[in-house]
């Protein structure tokens, strides 16, 4: 991960989905989604699910919104969803991986391989780009809202709590960690003070590459028009 930055591609796409209030909600029910599945939906017991609830509080997020990606996670309510993750080519050979949770996976995949003919792409098979990415947790400390933290002291808390690196940015200290180990490493961090602005496993590209302007107008909108589909729930790519 040496020289990746995992934050410079979230402020990205930050910037143009913020201008798009439905962005943002369904940026935080994916969010609310992924820490009550993987923690609970107790608030109490789930330090990520917290986190991501206040966020959603403080976008007036209606609460509607937040119960129901909650019920989707527990399956309350009757309905029952299937995890599924697709994989595909973009613009320029990028690979792409989709993760949704669906009650419909003929209404998805269709959906889905549709998305990637309008913009260029091919819906692969499985197995054929997950192997370019890796899983980790993910941690993001803003450096403007805590000035007097420094790269030592984050580095020492961080490792001590199970980390497995940590990397210095302007902006943001950006700590990974093993999948399993995120919840224990959140909560540790957490007790001893220090505030994230993100906090999530995701997945992370093993190798970006750098595109071109007109390939990567191509792969936004591919981005976009998936990201608008209410079954997906994450959208990753190996372009830097």
């Amino acid at each position: 991960m040496s020289g990746h930055s995992k934050w410079h591609n979230i402020q990205g796409r930050k910037n143009a989905q913020d201008a798009k209030r439905g962005k943002i909600f369904q940026k935080l029910a994916h969010d609310l989604y992924v820490a009550a599945k993987a923690g609970g939906a107790d608030t109490d017991m789930n330090a990520s699910l917290r986190l991501v609830v206040e966020k959603a509080k403080s976008a007036n997020m209606p609460k509607d919104n937040i119960q129901r990606a909650l019920d989707k996670a527990s399956g309350a309510g009757g309905q029952k969803f299937e995890e599924v993750t697709y994989e595909g080519y973009g613009t320029a050979g990028v690979a792409v991986l989709v993760e949704t949770s669906t009650d419909n996976i003929n209404r998805t995949v269709s959906s889905i391989r549709n998305s990637f003919k309008h913009f260029g792409g091919a819906l692969g098979t499985s197995g054929s780009v997950a192997f370019q990415f890796d899983r980790k947790g993910y941690l993001a400390i803003d450096r403007e809202m805590f000035p007097e933290l420094d790269e030592d002291t984050v580095l020492e808390s961080a490792l001590e709590a199970g980390a497995e690196d940590v990397q210095t940015q302007d902006a943001v200290f950006e700590i990974y960690t093993a999948p399993n180990d995120f919840q224990t490493i959140e909560g540790t961090l957490g007790e001893a003070g220090y505030v994230f602005d993100e906090a999530e496993v995701t997945m992370i590209a093993q190798n970006p590459m750098i595109i071109s302007d007109e390939d990567r107008e191509k792969l936004e909108q591919l981005i976009d028009e998936l990201e608008e589909n209410e079954d997906v729930l994450a959208v990753y790519t190996t372009a830097d």
